[in-house]
């Protein structure tokens, strides 16, 4: 028999299977489950960069779910393998084979978040929609890949002085991971080179900022 997400009811289940079709269409579509203690963490990455001089921002979107107490787990699959099991409502069948993005590996802290300045949703959602016209204004007919990576970089990864410094792409994941719904503020908290938003349907995560390229040379020895 097939490996299994047992939740708490049918409700939980159905909400795991409604964030794994939104990353279906948003980044990857990949999503990493992290179960202990009652509780799943769910992300997602809708932003990340691929290569060395790739300029996306890392930008994760994180929700949690009520689970088996026993289940313990933690591995990445590709969201759209994930199926309702057809025996159980409140169960959720995992594919065979996992899955090991470069963005797995990178785990925000558990600890030490300082409070910031929040952010209305209403604004988040403006943000989004204002780089959502600014890609598709930008984008060439029949791109390449390479093309489209670069203008989405560019667009969500600037910083956003709307947005308290943050990349554009922060918005993004929150309004294309249906995190925003009715009138909201973000909690903004930081800890280290990570930035998280806060709403009452997910988390967005943002480590940054990106850096590109080389670093300075460093002159050594006794100067002249």
């Amino acid at each position: 028999m097939s490996q299994r997400l047992i939740f708490v009811d049918a409700a939980a289940a159905a909400d795991a299977l409604t964030f794994a079709g939104r990353a279906r269409t948003v980044g990857d579509g990949a999503v990493r489950l992290r179960a202990e203690h009652g509780t799943l963490a769910m992300t997602a990455a809708p932003l990340a960069p691929r290569g060395l001089f790739d300029s996306t921002p890392t930008v994760l979107a994180l929700r949690a779910v009520h689970v088996d107490p026993e289940l313990v787990c933690d591995l990445v699959v590709d969201a759209s393998a994930l199926a309702p099991a057809d025996d159980d409502a409140a169960a959720l069948v995992l594919p065979e084979t996992a899955q090991s993005p470069a963005w797995a590996g990178v785990s925000p802290p558990r600890g030490g978040w300082a409070q910031g300045a929040a952010l209305p949703a209403s604004l988040l959602a403006a943000r989004a929609q204002f780089g959502i016209a600014m890609v598709a204004e930008a984008m060439p007919a029949d791109p390449g890949e390479d093309v489209v990576r670069v203008i989405r970089a560019d667009v969500w990864g600037a910083v956003d002085e709307q947005l308290h410094g943050l990349p554009l792409g922060a918005a993004f994941a929150a309004f294309t991971m249906g995190f925003i719904a009715g009138e909201e503020d973000a909690r903004v908290l930081t800890s280290g080179a990570w930035t998280r938003l806060t709403l009452a349907r997910g988390h967005v995560l943002v480590r940054g900022p990106q850096r590109v390229g080389l670093t300075a040379v460093r002159a050594t020895g006794a100067s002249g």
